[in-house]
């Protein structure tokens, strides 16, 4: 139990008022496309975010907003010699860069608490010119074949010569935040730097009539005063005096569109002022967005630190107090994770996994989009083009999203994602497990759930399918929770129950077109992972048929059952449920093992492995034998059930004593043993012979296995591609262990090779459940072919340590993930900062795609947690 400062915190919700809620990027996104072609990367873009007031939400660097994105507080810098003002995360869009969207830039996220009551975050802002062109131009160069070209690749931060900012922010309270800034020049030379912490209003009058717009205005020089008619008062304490320049944040017009501005002083007006010396762009008095000037030299080794506070309560002294409640606050947080770590012994692990708590923590934002408003347009704006009324997300008109929200990736996935959202929820619920709860509830109700029972995919189109993780999230967030507050939540666990029939069903309706139980949901979110888009439909008469997909629903039936057992401890009514689930599971797992066409199923005997199948309607079958994580995903579906477990629900086990006796093709898919007078029951769609072959594969290091995780495709394919030719097309896939070479979805992701932790994740707990059942003396060879056998618990522990050496130092002091930079690796100011990347090279390890994914990359900190439990 918990008993720190921080977790006392914990049960009032008001201290998450405020917290880093503002998104590093609003340009690109679905929400501020207006375009007919909806081409939202070119509709708004990196150079029009200064000048644009956004309609759905803000952006900024190292920000934080309140819980409904109307006050905004972020930091903008100049070095004196950009072309701009850095108010934003600088990166590529999907067009620019040659494995698609990529942000180009150095931040960490290096501390948070739940309630945010400590904030730490470090951003590395190079001294001399921002290379942005040189970002554009190389990358533009580069083949899909080619590496990325980050922003230490340009040279410009060599010799240490970038400015180490320190971000940070305490609560004295719910409403009274402490903010600091701590600039450190890490050059051998003196250099000059602006230093500007903004505040401002998000537009909400410029869109609807009868609006009325908000006011900051100065009190004196060191108190800033906030209004709203329909708000709360808030005031804005400065410790160091510096010029106060006003504007309104409301779009430029004339600079964008060559048409009236509706005010003087434009959103770009403080840029203005700053880089182009436009005295007549600022006002001195009020407005709806507010900088703080301060024009500074930085002297090496002497960081110099700047002071506000922004409090809903009039404070006479605001600073008397500043540094003692930041020390107070600093000790709560080390207080609380000293808890949370107890068992951890290994400093760097511990320090791994507080990075990742911190990154998913920074990575809430408000997330603000009305599919009908925004398909309709405002009433003071030019209506959206009609192509927009049968374009993206026209059919999700429901949707009416206004909450705060886990994101995998503020700035390369400024959106939520919901399968994605299912892991965090499950690392999210050791630090705040109410947090983890709420979003998993949240997703389920009628303003994000389509009322068909789709659960939304994510914002570039809703209607695409993810993996069915929700119930499985729920069951772990559930029993996480049982474990750390010492009751369980039923109430919770009900209503998401209750919401999830509602989304079995429209899989059962909508994604089984043979109604055989074998399933095609397409993407299912593993974007290149197929011989073709799996999202497009095959040729008429052809039916794909997906071991994924089917496998995922079978783990869905298995979750569901699981939750109605447990609730029907509580409520007898919940048996009933506990049976459909239990028979829809056996029906699934008949179905993969005989498929109606020719009953061979999807399992393949000569190659003992798991494989996607083309089916025709004049019978002409073909497997493709791709040796990808879709024959992986079957161990996934598994669960122990004894008897001991089932003296509450006895018309459960009855009914299922009935299909043993009457469904003998039923029955002999389920294992048992008798273990004295409790006999447990394995519901999974391997058993000991296929599982054993399955693992056999897996934890081969020339196939799936590498040094730090399973690939999502085996490396035979590295030597010996798989090709197939169907209808005068020819398709080939290889073994690609880095960024994708492929320009599908985007070309911004790869499941062609490398690592990816949520599947090593599930991996990993499946063994565990399978050793529950089969116990120690059930050993598999690991690795392949080494002559050497462990225990399925043991092996779960092996791969849980090779995911975490993505992170750790190795014997020479290197991180993995790190690839072989060697300022990275070597630089002291560099190999202690972790980021967690979207997936990892399957043969060396390093970070690739989107760089701070902590999402569900943060699943490494669950791990660090199980691996070292007593």
């Amino acid at each position: 139990m918990n008993n720190t400062e921080e977790a006392k915190r914990l049960e009032n919700d008001d201290w998450k008022k405020w917290g880093p809620y503002i998104s590093d990027r609003q340009w690109g996104t679905v929400r501020e496309d207006y375009s007919e072609n909806g081409d939202a990367w070119r509709s708004t873009t990196h150079d029009m975010a200064r000048s644009k007031a956004w309609r759905w939400g803000e952006e900024g660097i190292g920000g934080i907003c309140d819980n409904l994105g109307n006050i905004c507080f972020a930091w903008v810098f100049w070095n004196k010699k950009d072309a701009i003002l850095k108010e934003r995360f600088f990166g590529l869009s999907n067009y620019e860069g040659n494995h698609g969207e990529d942000v180009k830039e150095l931040y960490y996220y290096l501390d948070n608490t739940p309630t945010h009551s400590y904030m730490k975050m470090l951003y590395k802002y190079p001294i001399a010119a921002f290379p942005y062109e040189q970002l554009i131009e190389e990358n533009k160069k580069r083949t899909r074949l080619d590496p990325e070209f980050e922003l230490i690749d340009t040279g410009v931060m060599n010799n240490n010569n970038y400015f180490d900012i320190l971000i940070e922010y305490a609560k004295a309270s719910p409403t009274d935040l402490l903010i600091k800034v701590t600039i450190n020049n890490l050059s051998s030379n003196n250099a000059k730097i602006n230093i500007l912490p903004t505040l401002w209003y998000s537009n909400d009058w410029s869109w609807q009539n009868n609006t009325r717009k908000p006011n900051i205005t100065s009190l004196s020089e060191e108190e800033i005063l906030l209004q709203h008619q329909s708000m709360d008062k808030y005031y804005f304490y400065i410790k160091e005096e510096a010029p106060l320049l006003y504007c309104e944040n409301e779009t430029n017009n004339e600079r964008l569109y060559q048409s009236k501005n509706d005010s003087n002083y434009t959103k770009d007006g403080i840029h203005n002022y700053i880089v182009n010396n436009d005295e007549n762009a600022v006002n001195s008095e009020e407005g709806t967005k507010l900088s703080v000037n301060y024009d500074v030299e930085i002297i090496p080794g002497k960081p110099v630190s700047f002071c506000f506070r922004l409090s809903k309560e009039k404070l006479e002294n605001a600073f008397s107090d500043f540094d003692k409640i930041y020390a107070q606050r600093i000790q709560d947080a080390n207080d609380f994770y000293t808890t949370i770590q107890a068992e951890i012994k290994s400093e760097d692990e511990k320090l791994i996994q507080r990075q990742a708590f911190a990154g998913m923590l920074w990575s809430k934002q408000f997330y603000h989009y009305n599919v009908t408003k925004w398909l309709n347009g405002d009433a003071r704006m030019p209506p959206p083009p009609q192509q927009r009324k049968q374009g993206r997300n026209y059919e999700w008109q429901h949707v009416n999203n206004k909450h705060v929200i886990s994101m995998p990736d503020k700035w390369e996935y400024p959106w939520y994602a919901t399968w994605d959202l299912a892991f965090h929820c499950v690392t999210l619920a050791v630090i705040d497990s109410n947090l983890a709860k709420e979003q998993l509830k949240l997703f389920t109700h009628d303003w994000y759930m389509h009322p068909n029972g789709q659960l939304p995919a994510y914002e570039w189109d809703f209607g695409n399918v993810n993996p069915p993780v929700h119930a499985w999230s729920a069951w772990r967030v559930y029993k996480i929770d049982a474990t750390y507050n010492g009751k369980p939540d039923t109430e919770f666990l009900k209503a998401v129950f209750h919401k999830l029939l509602l989304n079995f069903t429209w899989w059962v309706n909508r994604k089984d077109k043979e109604e055989d139980n074998i399933f095609e949901g397409g993407f299912l979110g593993l974007d290149n992972i197929g011989v073709f888009d799996r999202n497009m439909p095959l040729a008429e008469g052809l039916q794909l048929e997906q071991s994924d997909a089917t496998s995922w629903m079978a783990m869905f039936a298995l979750n569901m059952m699981r939750i109605a057992l447990e609730l029907s401890k509580f409520d007898d009514v919940y048996q009933d449920m506990a049976s459909k689930f239990f028979e829809h599971f056996l029906t699934i797992a008949y179905a993969m093992e005989n498929l109606q066409a020719d009953g061979q199923g999807l399992w393949d005997e000569e190659d003992q492995f798991y494989y996607d199948r083309i089916r025709s309607r004049c019978g002409d079958n073909r497997i493709l034998r791709l040796r990808s994580i879709v024959g992986i995903i079957p161990l996934f579906a598994v669960e122990v059930i004894d008897d001991n477990s089932l003296q509450q629900a006895p018309l459960f086990k009855e009914r299922m004593n009935w299909i043993y006796e009457n469904r003998p093709e039923l029955a002999a898919l389920v294992s048992r043993w008798q273990e004295q007078n409790n006999t447990q029951h394995l519901l999974s769609l391997l058993r000991g012979h296929r599982m054993k072959k399955i693992l056999e594969r897996l934890l081969d290091e020339n196939e799936f296995l590498s040094s730090h995780g399973v690939r999502s495709l085996s490396k035979f394919h590295e030597k010996n591609p798989y090709q197939l030719s169907i209808n005068n097309a020819h398709f080939e896939v290889a073994y690609t262990p880095g960024e994708s070479d492929s320009g599908m979805f985007g070309g911004n992701s790869n499941w062609r090779g490398p690592v990816w932790m949520p599947m090593n994740f599930l991996i990993i707990e499946s063994l565990q459940r399978f050793n529950y059942y089969y116990g120690e003396d059930f050993k598999v060879e690991c690795p392949t072919h080494s002559g050497n056998f462990l225990s399925l618990k043991e092996i779960a522990t092996h791969l849980s340590n090779k995911v975490v050496s993505l992170f750790v130092k190795d014997e020479h002091g290197n991180r993995a993930f790190l690839g072989d930079n060697q300022t990275l690796q070597k630089d002291k100011n560099f190999n202690d900062y972790i980021l967690f990347n979207e997936y990892f090279h399957g043969d060396t390890g390093k970070g690739l795609g989107a760089s701070h994914q902590t999402g569900w990359t943060g699943l490494v900190a669950k791990i660090i947690q199980s691996k070292n439990k007593k």
